[in-house]
């Protein structure tokens, strides 16, 4: 048998046999099985639980992590809103319902931060903030599948076992993440909305996956929120990134959003651009309080995904079509396309002064 400590104190016998399971795909899941990949029981993965006997693919599991935010954009686009998120709410209501079965001691489910919402002059996040709704056009991408994801898991977590956590991470980075905040610094300008202050706070994907092993082994339960400890200012994401910023009126960067959205040029909701030009730092403080400490600073985190965009600006001088949008994604199609037109309304506007 292994002994485990939890919060309490009390030591918790584990079974030889139990192992963590790992449910998700895309380079979080990933980062997640790694994390306990040095812990004295196994670690297994599953892309998802199947719909036929998803108990039995549960069966002798004492942890369960399920990564409702995969970190890669293609898990998102590209399908309609609703058969995606039928599919997240029954695999999360089947995956739940699964543990309870199988007697799994402990859920993590992995969503992210986006969920409290972005706004001009956002507070920072702190664990127990209640979820923020917006705008129904925002239900229609990532915003909405995560906060299907977490409407479940509320539901849930009304029973006594299992134990369960929500780690809500800040934007991250790291080898293989794919999402709209990473590709806002494809673009060829960093968008900013006039009037708003877009500080940055990132997380690496292995301060994630190292969050959810931590809450386990410590029994923390509820909601987590999941950061690094700086914040960088605007003048230093600019100075960092080497590049510069194009500032446009807030209705003009939504409008046009709005209207690339709505002809099928961009693949997500406009209200969805809140997240790369509004704040949404997060405080994880009952995470610090109770020890764990983010290896990875914002500082280093940008460095690292400015390296992995190196190469890859997606606009250079041409209309995009829907394809080359399908290709960018979401916010990123939306900055490079918004950032594109205003540069060469800029440009115009000098040469026939």
């Amino acid at each position: 048998m292994v002994v485990g400590q939890v919060r309490s104190g009390r030591t918790e016998v584990v079974a030889d046999d139990a192992f963590v399971l790992v449910v998700g795909r895309g380079p979080v899941a990933a980062a997640v099985a790694a994390a306990w990949s040095d812990a004295p029981r196994r670690v297994e993965t599953l892309d998802e639980v199947p719909t036929t006997e998803p108990q039995a693919a549960l069966a002798g599991a004492d942890v369960v992590v399920l990564v409702a935010h995969p970190g890669d954009l293609r898990e998102v686009i590209g399908r309609p809103a609703r058969e995606r998120q039928a599919e997240v709410v029954a695999h999360t209501q089947r995956t739940l319902a699964a543990a309870r079965a199988a007697k799994v001691r402990h859920v993590v489910v992995v969503t992210s931060a986006v969920v409290h919402g972005a706004w001009p002059e956002r507070p920072v996040v702190r664990d127990g903030d209640p979820l923020h709704r917006g705008a129904d056009d925002q239900q229609d991408g990532l915003v909405g599948d995560l906060l299907a994801v977490e409407a479940v898991v509320a539901r849930s977590g009304r029973r006594r076992t299992p134990l369960v956590t929500v780690l809500r991470p800040a934007p991250i980075v790291g080898a293989g993440v794919d999402t709209f905040v990473t590709r806002h610094f494809e673009a060829p300008r960093l968008l900013t909305v006039r009037g708003a202050t877009r500080q940055w706070q990132f997380v690496h994907v292995d301060d994630v996956a190292s969050a959810a092993r931590f809450a386990v082994e410590h029994g923390l339960t509820g909601a987590l929120t999941v950061g690094a400890v700086d914040v960088l200012e605007p003048p230093q994401v600019e100075a960092a990134a080497g590049m510069r910023r194009v500032e446009l009126a807030a209705t003009t960067a939504f409008g046009t959003a709005e209207r690339l959205h709505r002809v099928g040029v961009l693949p997500a909701p406009a209200a969805e651009l809140a997240f790369v030009v509004y704040p949404w730092t997060v405080a994880a403080d009952r995470l610090r309080a109770a020890g764990w400490e983010a290896q990875w600073s914002s500082a280093a985190c940008l460095d690292l995904l400015l390296e992995g965009v190196q190469g890859r600006v997606a606009v250079a001088g041409r209309r995009l079509g829907a394809r080359d949008a399908a290709a960018l994604g979401a916010a990123g199609a939306a900055v490079a396309v918004i950032g594109t037109a205003a540069v060469w309304r800029q440009a115009r506007a000098r040469r026939g002064r």
